[in-house]
């Protein structure tokens, strides 16, 4: 991308007000300034502590007077001056200055016989109704690649003037860095990059789960999108033999992110059966940053924002690609209800064309207990790559199962019976199993007894599973997947 050249365009349209969004204000003006010399433009800049003042190659000195922002539009409305108008961080003074809006509105609506472009620059602007239809947006395009991994050079250097020594790395690491560094400004991702480089002296695979906690920090995602910063690896996670093969079998695809790269998968079953898990263990195995869409946080009371709210959330998880998106429990968010105004329909919509259209390396875990409630657009062919249906788990990865959490827990095998163990629990989830061992650990203790087989048996007798008191469910469950989902055993 071309900021130079598509910024031009739009201020060659004509069109009276310019929206930048941006954290890099200087980087902003200084595309302005040159924009001004190759158009033969004055270009101005306006803040509040500095007032309204030439900010291209002349420079003049600050006008104190117009450090209002209502007497700053003023000014630029009277004087009818042609040139580019920058106002940074003029968002504060656009919800509560009606006046201020309509100095903005005038200046817009006179454009085409003053020639005077007005740019807002800051890190969010909402842009009022009244001069809505009057203003484009623009976007500053993120480093590509090759500057990213200079910037990672820089740094490496810099080490290497002040420790004497060389940074050690390997190229996969290094890779990883600069991919986990996309999205983000050249300065922020050499701060990032330092703080690797200068902890140990190395760039290891290590530092990429460091990184992109700083980098999820450093774009303020909290709300509906979370990060997850406990992800497991699938020798955690009993069964899902076929899950894992097919994961495999795509990582290196998904890497190089060409036109068939996957996009994501769905993953069905009762609770309790490991869809959560697996979906931290998809992205251990690939070796990238895990979030987690809140399907209860979405909604708004305002019409209008739970449909923003996913809108952010997604160009959020596009930033931090390559990634995997966790969406838990999505027939929450888009389940059919014909009580909410339409709202699980306008955010179906938004994410059905969000998945058809982003090109960006995100990979798509949505998890879902009850499938018959999702609408079928989004479960069809071709929005996902596959659909996986967890079962209960058998004996042998019940067995499994028992083994991961006793080792978990410091015991040593051989002190249990597991085969005995995975016997007495059928029809147990993997949480039940977990929860099992959990209570005949109080038991034990209670009684300042070590933890044997037969406290975990008297705690499996003593539970009703699922598979019973929600036999009915979980066979309507079944029935739907056997034609519509894979095994994921």
């Amino acid at each position: 991308m071309n900021d130079s050249h598509d910024l031009r365009l739009i201020i060659e349209s004509r069109i009276p007000i310019i929206i930048i969004e941006t954290w890099e204000e200087k980087r902003a003006l200084t595309l302005l300034a040159k924009l001004g010399i190759q158009l033969g433009l004055p270009v101005f800049a306006w803040s509040i502590t500095d007032g309204l003042r030439r900010s291209d190659y002349e420079q003049d000195a600050n006008n104190p007077l117009t450090a209002e922002p209502e007497a700053a539009l003023k000014h630029i409305r009277s004087g009818s001056l042609a040139g580019i108008y920058a106002l940074c961080d003029l968002h504060p003074f656009l919800g509560d200055e009606p006046r201020i809006v309509r100095l903005i509105k005038d200046i817009a609506q006179n454009a085409e016989d003053t020639g005077q472009c007005l740019i807002l620059i800051s890190h969010a602007i909402d842009i009022p109704s009244e001069f809505k239809r009057h203003s484009a947006r623009f976007s500053l395009s993120m480093p590509q690649d090759h500057k990213l991994r200079a910037a990672v050079y820089k740094e490496a250097q810099d080490f290497s003037n002040a420790k004497g020594r060389k940074v050690k790395t390997d190229r996969d690491a290094l890779n990883k860095l600069v991919n986990n560094l996309r999205g983000l400004p050249i300065e922020d991702a050499r701060k990032l990059a330092r703080g690797a480089i200068f902890q140990d002296g190395a760039i290891t695979h290590s530092d990429i789960s460091a990184v992109n906690k700083a980098k999820f920090e450093l774009l303020d995602m909290d709300g509906v999108l979370s990060f997850e910063y406990d992800t497991t690896n699938f020798g955690q996670v009993g069964g899902l033999s076929k899950l894992k093969s097919w994961l495999s079998k795509r990582e290196q695809a998904f890497n190089h992110h060409g036109e068939d790269s996957p996009k994501g998968i769905m993953l069905v079953g009762v609770q309790g059966g490991g869809k959560s898990l697996a979906a931290k263990a998809v992205a251990g195995l690939w070796g990238l940053p895990l979030l987690k869409m809140d399907m209860g946080a979405l909604y708004n009371k305002f019409f209008g924002e739970s449909e923003r709210n996913v809108r952010e959330a997604l160009a959020l998880a596009e930033t931090m690609s390559p990634c995997v998106l966790w969406i838990d429990e999505i027939e929450k968010g888009i389940g059919s209800d014909a009580h909410d105004g339409g709202t699980s329909r306008r955010i179906l919509a938004t994410l059905l064309t969000w998945m058809a259209e982003h090109k960006h390396a995100v990979f798509i875990v949505a998890t879902a207990n009850d499938i018959q409630r999702l609408p079928p657009e989004l479960i069809r062919k071709g929005r996902l790559d596959e659909i996986f249906f967890v079962d209960l788990p058998s004996e042998n990865v019940r067995q499994d199962i028992f083994s991961i959490h006793l080792k978990k827990r410091n015991y040593e095998l051989k002190n249990f019976r597991c085969a005995e163990l995975s016997s007495a629990s059928d029809g147990f989830t993997g949480a039940e199993i977990e929860q099992a061992i959990v209570a005949a650990r109080y038991s034990a203790n209670a009684r300042n007894e070590q933890l044997t087989t037969a406290h975990i048996l008297h705690e499996i007798s003593n539970t009703v599973p699922l598979s019973i008191t929600m036999s009915e469910d979980i066979n309507a469950l079944r029935h739907w997947c056997q034609s519509r989902a894979v095994a994921s055993d």
